[in-house]
């Protein structure tokens, strides 16, 4: 089993779809991810090998904000945008936002 960022990827499925599994890459960042490693996108993630999961983990660790450290960041940019007032700081973050009771 493959455990890259914290998050155990499913072994049954495709290296480009398990990737996903990590909260900040998608489908395209897993294409370059898995291209830059010479991995193909079709291999299951159970049959990756030692060495094929540590140049994920150091691609991915170079290049990549992923979970916690791009869930803050996410959280702060909408804490700026609610603090200085403008438009999108009003209208975005709907589910922040507390609800008055009728």
């Amino acid at each position: 089993m493959a455990r890259i960022a914290g998050v155990d990827l499913p072994k049954n499925k495709r290296g480009e779809i398990g990737l996903t599994y990590i909260y900040g890459i998608g489908s395209s960042s897993a294409q370059r991810i898995l291209a830059k490693n010479g991995i193909d996108f079709n291999t299951k993630v159970k049959d990756w090998n030692d060495d094929q999961i540590a140049a994920i983990r150091g691609t991915i660790a170079e290049e990549y904000k992923i979970e916690g450290e791009l869930r803050s960041s996410v959280q702060t940019n909408i804490k700026r945008l609610m603090d200085i007032g403008c438009y999108r700081g009003i209208r975005m973050p709907v589910h922040v936002r507390v609800r008055r009771k009728l």
